[in-house]
């Protein structure tokens, strides 16, 4: 009994053995790897072929149930370029791989090349699925009110591009060749970016159809540029001081006349003669220029007199002398100049002192040093010719520190009333008789009470603050 149960305990445990030897040997074979039929390149339309990733399957370096392959991209990494804002992560299908139990892969690639792979697609070929779905990298968008007429603003930044950038796979920029920065553009689609919510727009060169392409709206410009100076339409502007050691930097003006060349002088200005209207020459053009782009804190040398003559392609030399501003005080007139009062802008309505532009703020400008009274370039010299200062309300400008507007105020009887503040300009030249541009000038005026209150309507709004 003993031997037979033995016996019985011998096999049971060899049987046991073999179980579980069967049972390893089933597990080691059971792991077997698909089979992928021969690579078939999409031949669809390319741009029907943009897909987006679903995050759901990672991409491999080849079918993933096949043998040997290896993670791409995984799948949280699909989820993040499934959920991006940007059109660089968006993929392009090109190729696809079926394998023998019926799974597609597409072969994909990112817009911006970074990665490329396999990806399941779902079951059939003719339809995305599984890890991509189809995308619209673009959507439609209205075209602007103004289609004609526009430049390309800078094309470093903004050029022309075949697709906007990355909504199609090889996306490149368009060739400007034989295009210039005055050519004229057309607009003739838009479309924003689906990601970016971008607007872009298709252009075409109204002088060169075949310079075309997708530019983003940004890069567009409705102002003419300015041309490119050349030996042909330009002069240079050098500032120098009375040593002629330079001042600042040269300054380049361009012509706005067509067909000047090198070496050709100038025009100067054509007087008006029957029906002919007067014209004003590139001449009086390079001194004006030259007077707007005097480098700060000097201006031009009222001595030296205007640039008499110029060829284009060549330099003029344009003497400066340092300039200094002045300041000014507000004065009401008192029985002699030493006995007077000084108002400020709280005691004009709005609050403030009037606005004037920088042509009007240049005349308390002048050389440094110089005497405002015998500055005979400068129209502040006696207060008296400056439109400014003088109640003429036919010329631009006049009135605005001729009469100044007091606040409203009320008198113990509880009636309204203002001041009027009108210059004096005796009493301010003879205040200012040894001032120099530099110094604080005084400017004078008398205080007459006005029954009501002020008018609502009034020149004091601006920014005579800034000199005074």
């Amino acid at each position: 009994m003993q031997s037979s149960l033995k016996k019985s305990l011998y096999l049971g445990l060899a049987a046991l053995s073999f179980g579980a030897v069967a049972t390893v040997s089933t597990t080691a074979s059971a792991k077997s790897y698909a089979t992928a039929g021969a690579y078939q390149t999409l031949k669809t339309d390319p741009t029907k072929r943009n897909v987006a990733a679903t995050g759901t399957n990672a991409l491999y370096n080849q079918p993933g149930t096949l043998k040997g392959a290896r993670v791409v991209a995984s799948k949280a990494t699909m989820a993040k370029l499934a959920s991006s804002k940007s059109s660089a992560d968006y993929f392009r299908a090109y190729g696809v791989k079926t394998t023998n139990r019926g799974s597609v892969y597409f072969r994909v690639v990112t817009m911006n090349g970074k990665y490329r792979g396999y990806v399941y697609g779902g079951k059939s070929v003719s339809e995305f699925a599984g890890g991509i779905k189809s995308a619209n990298t673009t959507t439609p968008a209205n075209l602007p009110a103004q289609v004609n007429n526009y430049y390309l603003k800078n094309v470093s930044q903004n050029t022309l591009w075949t697709a906007p950038k990355y909504t199609q796979y090889g996306a490149s920029k368009v060739s400007l060749y034989g295009a210039s920065k005055t050519d004229k553009f057309t607009v003739d689609q838009a479309a924003t970016k689906t990601r970016e919510g971008s607007l872009y727009y298709h252009v075409v060169d109204a002088s060169n159809n075949s310079v075309n392409g997708w530019i983003y709206a940004g890069g567009l410009s409705n102002t003419t540029p300015a041309p490119t100076a050349t030996a042909d339409n330009s002069v240079t502007v050098k500032y120098v001081d009375s040593s002629y050691s330079p001042v600042g930097s040269a300054k380049t003006f361009i012509t706005a006349a067509t067909g000047t060349k090198s070496g050709q002088t100038l025009s100067a200005d054509v007087a008006a003669s029957g029906n002919t209207p007067a014209k004003t020459g590139d001449l009086t053009a390079l001194n004006a220029f030259a007077q707007a782009n005097v480098p700060t804190g000097y201006m031009v040398d009222p001595t030296a007199g205007k640039i008499s003559s110029a060829t284009y392609g060549s330099t003029v030399q344009v003497k400066v002398v340092q300039a200094a501003v002045s300041k000014v005080a507000f004065k009401t007139t008192g029985d002699a100049i030493t006995n007077t009062g000084t108002f400020s802008a709280a005691d004009l309505n709005n609050g403030a002192f009037p606005s004037l532009d920088a042509k009007q703020q240049s005349i308390f400008a002048g050389q440094a040093g110089q005497s405002v009274l015998s500055a005979t370039s400068n129209p502040v010299r006696d207060f008296t010719t400056n439109d400014l200062f003088a109640e003429n309300p036919s010329v631009a400008g006049a009135n605005k520190l001729y009469r100044l507007i007091g606040v409203t105020q009320t008198d113990s009887e509880g009636k309204a009333y203002h001041y009027d503040y009108i210059f004096d300009a005796k009493d301010t030249k003879d205040a200012n008789a040894n001032a120099k541009f530099g110094d604080q000038l005084q400017l004078f005026y008398t205080q007459t009470k006005v029954s009501g209150a002020a008018p609502s309507t009034t020149v004091n709004s601006g920014n005579t603050n800034y000199i005074g």
